[in-house]
């Protein structure tokens, strides 16, 4: 089994391609403007392939994306490449990031921070994230509650077939750890071959794990890392979040080092 994203980065956004990133960034830009937050540097853990970051960079934001997938960031600089931007991409581990000076905000989608399975990696995170904001700089993260992980997702199989690439992705909820194990099989199609070999799948396999945090402890978290809690919200919505979201956004404002 190997390291999450080592082999899924090549195909990441054609199976991805379902996630509706234009309006997952307008739902970002929108709170950041809440927060007069229109330009300046802003980075992004886990920042993938870069979709959200490069959207964000056209939007007038100097990026920095971070993230621990040097196979994600190879794509995330072709992307760059292309769209003609200036966003850095770092490859550095979200519970160990730093950054040569302080931001307006940090944001991190796709619950990223989900893969962060230890409360006290968590907490370091923030603690770092809280030390690189300006002053009364915002921090917006999402991620899935526990309920996402027990009620939703718990022991389901997901799968996919198409004409280059199948996937089939195996769920199991540990409720004693509270960790999700995601099981990834990748059948990719040869791009090279003849003969015999023409029309071939390579298979490859991956293990995923997430934690699930309940909204009261992703409070607890921001309060012990010195961060002031802003909001709480069910995802795409101003509406407050509760337990039972399947997807969560939290702001938290940075208030003394």
């Amino acid at each position: 089994m190997q390291e999450a994203y080592s082999n899924f980065a090549s195909v990441y956004d054609q199976l991805m391609d379902n996630i509706p990133y234009e309006e997952w960034f307008k739902y970002l830009h929108g709170l950041l403007k809440e927060f007069n937050i229109e330009d300046g540097i802003v980075a992004e853990l886990g920042c993938g392939t870069g979709n959200i970051t490069e959207l964000m960079a056209k939007a007038g934001y100097d990026m920095i994306g971070i993230d621990n997938a040097d196979a994600m960031l190879d794509i995330a600089n072709v992307k760059k490449a292309e769209n003609g931007s200036s966003s850095l991409y770092l490859l550095q581990d979200m519970r160990e990031f730093e950054l040569y000076g302080t931001v307006k905000a940090v944001v991190s989608l796709c619950d990223s921070v989900n893969y962060i399975t230890e409360s006290e990696d968590l907490l370091q995170v923030f603690n770092l994230v809280n030390n690189y904001l300006d002053p009364k700089g915002i921090f917006i993260f999402d991620f899935h509650p526990r309920y996402y992980y027990k009620e939703i997702v718990a022991d389901a199989t997901i799968a996919e077939d198409r004409d280059d690439i199948s996937f089939i992705w195996d769920n199991f909820y540990d409720d004693n750890e509270n960790i999700n194990e995601l099981a990834l099989s990748l059948f990719v199609k040869e791009s090279e071959g003849s003969g015999d070999d023409a029309g071939l799948f390579r298979k490859y396999e991956e293990l995923h794990l997430q934690r699930g945090y309940t909204l009261d402890e992703m409070k607890c978290l921001i309060e012990r890392s010195g961060l002031e809690l802003v909001a709480t919200y069910d995802a795409f919505t101003r509406d407050e979040a509760t337990e039972e979201c399947e997807r969560i956004y939290i702001i938290a404002r940075e208030c003394g080092k």
